[in-house]
């Protein structure tokens, strides 16, 4: 069965929703510029919440080690998602300095950048595939954007170590798109929302049925 993360939650009823309804990840952002943005503060009364339930995944962008520091003594995460454009080098630099695996996100337009996962092959435990937003795009932020991408461009990269899917979905899509990529995790953010940031606990729910049922 598909495992499923539901990501950029910030209240504890979303977390419960997301629990109760079978999620097996869930993701708390690190990014300021993010309507999904959690303090770290807050991102501890959330992890704590969700502990033991849940992996808890912190998404990063280009934190530098006081914010890793932090957050890895506070909120304590089972895993961190490195979502800006750390190298390679960095994400065993993550690794090393909070003693927890990465996820590396890719975003792709083309095959091109589905080849750049080789690079963090046996650094990044999992390499999650997410749309690359257009140039035109006003605002852009490096992930949560509802975009999809071309998911026939991963046909040739269903990989035995597996991968995360992401971008522009939603629970009217996910079983097309699991079908068609083979992945054997899910990730939604923005799919799940009434709004930027703010979760809609009903779509939470029939996401995760769908992806389930898949």
């Amino acid at each position: 069965m598909v495992d499923v993360k539901i990501c950029g939650l910030s209240t504890l009823d979303s977390i419960d929703a997301a629990i109760d309804a079978g999620a097996d990840l869930i993701g708390l952002v690190f990014y300021s510029r993010s309507p999904r943005h959690v303090s770290v503060q807050q991102a501890k009364t959330l992890a704590d919440h969700a502990r033991g339930r849940a992996k808890i995944v912190a998404l990063i962008v280009d934190a530098d080690d006081v914010a890793l520091q932090d957050i890895n003594k506070y909120v304590a995460p089972d895993l961190y998602q490195a979502h800006g454009s750390e190298t390679p080098q960095r994400v065993l630099e993550i690794c090393a300095l909070t003693g927890k695996p990465v996820i590396k996100a890719i975003k792709v337009g083309d095959i091109k950048d589905i080849a750049k996962a080789a690079d963090y092959a046996g650094k990044a435990s999992l390499i999650l595939y997410d749309a690359k937003a257009p140039e035109t795009l006003a605002n852009a932020l490096p992930g949560g954007n509802g975009l999809a991408f071309d998911w026939n461009l991963l046909g040739s990269s269903r990989q035995s170590e597996g991968f995360i899917l992401s971008g522009g979905l939603s629970p009217d899509n996910v079983a097309k798109a699991i079908r068609v990529t083979g992945a054997p995790i899910v990730d939604v953010s923005s799919g799940v929302e009434f709004a930027p940031g703010k979760k809609d606990l009903g779509l939470i729910r029939k996401f995760i049925e769908a992806a389930k049922a898949a």
